[in-house]
């Protein structure tokens, strides 16, 4: 047998066997293609009064102490706040509540677990593991692991075996452009190249991505890819690197510390093309105040930015996060939103959305030509 050959029964035999796995990843995909577009347009109710747009705000000292004096509520471990106005400050809770204020008036609006957020979550918990729950996480997510290992090396042969053995233009055409007039295993094989021809690269990258996030070792070859050591499987995350210019001055009791309010606004000097920024309590005493700045969607990584700020002066002492990642730290971070596309925005969300849906083509138009192939006339 021909090593073609070979490597067609092979491509055929794991397509089959994951066509029904990776039809679903591809169908959630595609429902999670604007997921972050839909949650905002879910909590547009929490928007300002249009009387009050523009108008004074609450500083975030003033919208803490507005949540921390509500009774039952947790202690605040963090303010977002969005550039447009309109838009309520995000108040997070370290119990991992969620509570959103009107930023005008102090209003609670909510915890912004609309309905449209429920359904995008159940999604996304499909796409990951099949939706089950508890003991049985593990069989959905290694299901999903697999599937995405085995459509991995669907897309390789799949370039290998879709390039044409003759070099003719006529031979390009047939793969490269959608044909009219066909029918039956023809169209099916027209579509199938053609499809998978022009979502290859996208394809490599959003399967690879996943299987840095599905797999321990995937993701620790990023870093030996790099020349980086991986990090010890024992100690979780690894804490973000920190480049200070000043050792942090521990706060002292007896001397004010600055406002927030303060701090965030000097953040803000630092980056005056902002849209996001994310003021965070230190746990302890003598933490700085960490001040993250998003110039981007929140899902660009090389667009954010930590500042670090002394608690009781209010001084700039550092600055952490994405810039001052290693080079194996950044790839990773990158792999994360390079899956959903979100890294380049709106239109890498596109492609990605587009690419899956043509996904679930391509799982048709393969099983079909598989059924006609054992079970079917062998005539186009």
């Amino acid at each position: 047998m021909s090593l073609r050959r070979t490597v067609f029964w092979i491509h055929l035999a794991v397509g089959v066997s994951a066509a029904a796995v990776v039809l679903v990843m591809a169908v959630t995909g595609v429902l999670l293609t604007y997921e972050a577009q839909f949650n905002r347009w879910a909590l547009r109710e929490y928007s300002a009064e249009p009387h009050l747009q523009g108008g004074a705000q609450l500083t975030v000292d003033e919208l803490i102490s507005r949540v921390s004096d509500v009774r039952g509520a947790g202690k605040v471990s963090s303010v977002v706040l969005k550039k447009d106005s309109r838009e309520p400050a995000v108040v997070r809770l370290e119990d991992g509540a969620t509570v959103y204020v009107d930023r005008h008036t102090g209003e609670f609006l909510g915890d912004g677990n609309t309905r449209m957020r429920r359904f995008l979550r159940s999604v996304m918990y499909v796409h990951r593991w099949f939706g089950l729950q508890g003991e049985y996480r593990i069989i959905g997510r290694t299901l999903t692991a697999t599937a995405n290992l085995g459509f991995l090396f669907l897309v390789l042969s799949g370039v290998y075996l879709w390039w044409p053995s003759t070099h003719s233009r006529a031979a390009w055409r047939q793969v490269l452009w959608f044909r009219r007039g066909l029918s039956g295993r023809a169209r099916n094989f027209n579509w199938h190249s053609v499809i998978g021809f022009w979502s290859a690269v996208p394809l490599a990258v959003i399967i690879a991505s996943g299987t840095t996030i599905s797999y321990r070792w995937a993701g620790n070859l990023v870093y030996r890819l790099a020349g980086e050591a991986p990090p010890a499987q024992t100690s979780g995350q690894q804490p973000e690197p920190v480049a200070r210019d000043d050792p942090a001055v521990p706060t002292d009791p007896a001397h004010p510390t600055a406002e927030l309010q303060a701090i965030a606004a000097r953040a803000i000097v630092e980056t005056p093309d902002w849209k996001t920024v994310t003021v965070r309590l230190p746990v302890a005493a003598g933490d700085p105040v960490s001040v993250g700045i998003d110039r981007g969607t929140g899902r660009q990584p090389s667009k954010t930015e930590d500042l670090l700020f002394n608690r009781a002066t209010g001084e700039l002492v550092g600055r952490a996060g994405y810039p001052a990642f290693s080079r194996g730290q950044k790839i990773r971070r990158w792999l994360r939103f390079a899956h959903t596309g979100e890294v380049y925005g709106v239109f890498g969300q596109s492609i990605a959305g587009v690419v899956s849906l043509g996904v679930a083509v391509m799982v048709w138009t393969g099983l079909a030509m598989s059924w006609r192939r054992f079970f079917g006339s062998r005539k186009p």
